[in-house]
């Protein structure tokens, strides 16, 4: 093989795994909804109950540098929000619950409804506007289903 075709191997080589890295973060921060039908234990997490409307849950851990940034957000959008708790669980020492939830990364949020189902799933970073979306869309729902 040539100096010219290795070149254009490295090339078709480097943009695949660009792009396919490209993708996985694309897809890491986006809300996942189709998630198997499972009800969480407050007790299961060591807290004391989940919140009213929906429960925030935060999966961190001791070394996590974005966790705190995370938290602050989650906190915030909680305390804005009457019945909303934000539940904040340091799995460094929990390896049982992080594998119980598929937890690969952290944070990793779930966000649960009033019975503790969860309803969405976001691994990474969540942004605050998609969070209060999914927050209105479960309220809502909950509204029609009451109604």
């Amino acid at each position: 093989m040539d100096l010219l075709g290795a070149t254009i191997v490295l090339a078709v080589l480097l943009t695949a795994t660009v792009a396919v890295g490209l993708y996985l973060r694309w897809q890491q921060n986006r809300p996942q909804r189709h998630i198997p039908h499972e009800v969480v234990q407050p007790e299961r997490l060591g807290a004391d109950a989940l919140g009213e409307t929906a429960t925030l849950l935060q999966f961190s851990t001791e070394l996590c540098a974005r966790c705190p940034g995370v938290h602050r957000t989650l906190s915030s959008v909680a305390d804005s929000r009457p019945g909303v708790r934000h539940l904040d669980i340091d799995l460094t020492h929990r390896p049982d619950i992080a594998r119980h939830f598929h937890v690969m990364q952290t944070p990793t949020t779930l966000i649960l409804d009033r019975d503790g189902v969860i309803q969405t799933r976001f691994g990474g970073i969540p942004s605050r506007d998609v969070v209060e979306l999914e927050l209105n869309r479960l309220t809502e729902e909950a509204d029609v289903r009451h109604a």
